[in-house]
């Protein structure tokens, strides 16, 4: 597939944040129809499996579904569930070396969720997990339905909002993890499915089960 590199109008340069961290919106940076072979090569070529996370003691399972991949064969533990990578895919790995492209930053794993429709989403959370590297970028891409992307501070409670559209690009850094919260909020909407992949690097001295 060839990658469209025109970055339709945004400064990837800009920091949304006022304060505290990192955030590039590099807005729709594969087009249209190139992003809807994307959206159909990752719907039906990943291992997805219905996410699952401990909550109180308890183990539930979402309906909301995910795949990890990367690398090595990598643990990567959040919710209190360890996940073990997948090798990569074709796919994956020619939009791994396309983010890294435009974002001039490397990454060695991926985490993608898959939400059905708007009434899936995720909770406030920040992703500073002690697998991952320490203020390093994390790149979020995002095809199918758009969805909006919230950030809120830890202390002072601003927020920020994004409207993450098909084929768009996001980009987490710096101490953005450590002083902010984000979410995807679920929506009444009648939303067709949407695929995100979060690119990241795991540090090497956390590798388990190689």
């Amino acid at each position: 597939m060839d990658l469209f590199d025109d970055l339709l109008g945004f400064d990837p340069m800009h920091n949304y944040l006022p304060f505290d961290g990192t955030v590039n919106y590099f807005g729709q940076v594969i087009e249209h129809a190139l992003a809807n072979e994307y959206y159909q090569a990752l719907l039906t070529q990943i291992a997805w499996q219905h996410d699952q996370a401990m909550i109180f003691g308890k183990q539930l399972t979402t309906k909301r579904k995910v795949a990890w991949y990367a690398d090595q064969a990598f643990s990567y533990t959040y919710s209190n569930i360890t996940k073990t990578a997948l090798p990569w895919t074709e796919v994956l790995l020619e939009l791994k070396v396309f983010v890294e492209q435009l974002t001039q930053e490397k990454y060695n794993s991926c985490l993608l969720n898959l939400y059905h429709s708007g009434e899936e989403g995720m909770a406030w959370h920040s992703d500073a997990e002690q697998d991952l590297k320490r203020h390093a970028a994390i790149a979020s891409l995002s095809f199918g339905a758009q969805r909006k992307f919230c950030f809120k501070h830890k202390r002072s409670q601003e927020k920020i909002d994004f409207n993450l559209a098909h084929g768009s690009l996001l980009v987490m850094k710096g101490t953005t993890q450590s002083h902010w919260l984000h979410r995807l909020p679920p929506t009444k909407q009648r939303l067709t499915p949407r695929i995100n992949l979060t690119f990241r690097m795991i540090e090497a001295d956390t590798e388990n089960d190689l």
